[in-house]
């Protein structure tokens, strides 16, 4: 049997399982081609920045929980990743523990500020940043001025949500408004995951991130899904982090669900594979064999996007682990890498 490099630590594999020995497309600064080029765009979708303001407002469990990673977060180490790994623009966002910590009126701030800081940004230095609007639910009346303000005064790109808020998983019919206005406006959605209070360091030494940001990815997809918010605002364009999480594992239980509880078909009028194939899902940590060669399965190289989870991981990682890992055409690297993310944000698709 033919042997190909393992994706992760570079040595020969017999599996033979989706190690197909890679082309050579380089994007980002580099050129397109063995003969080189004209530079290609790059486009991550999932890179996050620490505006001083919000770590000012978290306290010393909370910065112990993110770490220094994120503490140690300027803009000059973010740009230098991105030229390293030929990342031409980063849309952005906060990551966890997010905004919500009990209080309104802290909540609103927070994440007014957040805004300001990541549009100024974009201000600053226009074709290397986008942004993705924070909202400051779950207080739907405030999320439904923030996205005005976010998408019309600020030029966002798309909003930036979480996979719960306070043990409320996204499709909860209470966040209706929302997605009705977000439908309206045929908004884009990128979805990182945080861990619910119910399972929250559950088992020890293992960071919640290591399992339990997979697990709430599929109970956010599965309630976007079941509850029918996917079927019912369909100009909705939602983005899921770190490939789905376990949904490409999980996807023959989905599917099979309605058949056990009927009452959920009415909810899934083209059926449960219909909606998980026409979501996007990110690249973040998953740029390897093991992770894409079952996303693969259940979506198209079309509905993928180049992420790097930044500043936990570095660019350059997820460039070197998407071409080896064996699973993709030059022409899929290209569209993961750039075209895709073209389609869906105009602004960035202008500047690129």
């Amino acid at each position: 049997m033919t042997l190909f490099a393992d994706p992760i630590n570079g040595h020969p594999d017999d599996s033979g399982a989706c190690y197909a020995p890679h082309g050579t497309y380089i994007s980002g600064r580099g050129t397109s081609g063995a003969g080189g080029g004209s530079p290609t765009p790059r486009i991550d979708v999932h890179s996050h920045i620490a505006p001083p303001n919000y770590l000012a407002e978290l306290d010393g469990d909370h910065l112990r929980d993110i770490g220094g990673a994120v503490t140690g977060w300027s803009l000059e180490k973010m740009i230098e990743d991105m030229d390293e790994g030929g990342t031409t623009t980063a849309v952005t966002t906060v990551t966890t523990p997010g905004f919500w910590f009990g209080d309104i009126d802290r909540t609103r701030r927070m994440v007014r500020e957040a805004n300001d800081y990541s549009a100024k940004l974009v201000q600053d230095h226009p074709t290397r940043f986008g942004m993705f609007v924070a909202l400051p639910l779950p207080d739907v009346e405030a999320s439904l001025r923030e996205i005005a303000y976010g998408l019309d005064e600020l030029k966002g790109d798309g909003i930036g949500l979480f996979t719960n808020y306070r043990d409320i998983w996204l499709g909860d019919p209470q966040f209706d408004p929302v997605y009705e206005e977000l439908n309206r406006r045929k908004a884009v959605i990128y979805v990182h995951p945080e861990s619910p209070a119910c399972c929250k360091n559950l088992i020890p030494d293992l960071r919640d991130a290591t399992i339990e940001y997979g697990a709430d990815t599929a109970r956010a997809i599965a309630r976007t899904v079941f509850s029918g918010t996917a079927s019912k605002y369909p100009d909705i364009k939602f983005i899921w982090s770190h490939a789905g999480g376990t949904v490409p594992f999980l996807t023959e239980r989905f599917i099979r669900l309605p058949n056990l509880n009927p009452s959920l078909k009415e909810k899934l009028p083209n059926g449960v594979l219909h909606e998980l194939q026409k979501f996007h899902y990110d690249t973040a940590q998953t740029a390897h064999v093991y992770a894409m060669s079952s996303l693969t399965k259940l979506v198209s190289a079309a509905q993928i996007l180049f992420g790097t989870d930044y500043p936990f991981r570095k660019s350059k990682d997820h460039v070197d682990g998407l071409r080896d890992c064996g699973c993709f055409t030059d022409a899929e690297l290209r569209a993961i890498d750039y075209e895709n993310a073209h389609r869906l944000l105009p602004r960035v698709r202008a500047i690129s």
